[in-house]
């Protein structure tokens, strides 16, 4: 009818990438995050995968034990990225900060113990990375869960991680006057193909992040 009235429509949901509201639910997601560092922290699991043997077109003898390989994975940095999609950044990084400070102050949380000597063990500086690290990706997926943005999050947030630990790694090296040997084999087995690992499964977590964001909007 003509003399009706428009009522404007209101959109009365709020995005997920708006932030997370500040509660009693909010804090308990930060202390749950920091326990699931924790708990990557001590977790190893086989990562299964086809390969391409060496020599197979050398005429060898290959079996299908050949073409499989088994990766020992420490799923820290995944949890890290999760936790940027999870969180964003201001509770992600709060969570981060509440694992570093547990860790160097309270209780032994990290891989190899904890206290304030942890400072000057050479992997600390992956620990640090985590901050950058999911800074930068909670910002790019600020503009949304693009499958372009969770590829660009991740990338980005393991490069981070790895290139702060290798630096700091670098850094107590050359202070206790190690050899270049000694520093070149270190980053092989810390940052080496573990790198590749990392970048796929923190892929995968922001992936499913995105999702358990959701869910987390229509409760909170």
């Amino acid at each position: 009818m003509e003399n009706e009235i428009a009522i404007p429509k209101v959109n009365i949901v709020r995005r997920p990438s708006e932030g997370i509201k500040l509660c009693l639910g909010s804090l308990l997601l930060v202390v749950f995050c920091t326990f699931l560092i924790i708990t990557a922290t001590f977790v190893q699991f086989d990562v299964i995968h086809f390969i391409i043997p060496k020599g197979l077109f050398d005429g060898g003898n290959f079996t299908i034990s050949d073409f499989i390989h088994t990766y020992k994975f420490i799923p820290q940095v995944p949890a890290i990225m999760f936790i940027a999609a999870f969180l964003g950044r201001k509770y992600g990084i709060t969570s981060v900060v509440i694992y570093i400070l547990a860790g160097l102050f309270f209780v032994p949380i990290f891989a190899l113990g904890g206290g304030l000597k942890y400072i000057f063990e050479y992997s600390f500086g992956y620990i640090l990375g985590y901050i950058p690290a999911l800074f930068f990706a909670a910002s790019i997926l600020k503009s949304g869960y693009s499958n372009k943005n969770i590829f660009k999050a991740a990338l980005i947030g393991v490069l981070t991680i790895h290139i702060t630990g290798i630096l700091y790694m670098f850094l107590m090296a050359c202070i206790r006057h190690e050899s270049w040997a000694f520093m070149l084999s270190w980053i092989s087995i810390q940052s080496g193909v573990k790198i590749i690992y990392d970048f796929v499964l923190s892929f995968f977590a922001i992936f499913i992040a995105r999702y358990f964001r959701v869910i987390l909007w229509f409760y909170m």
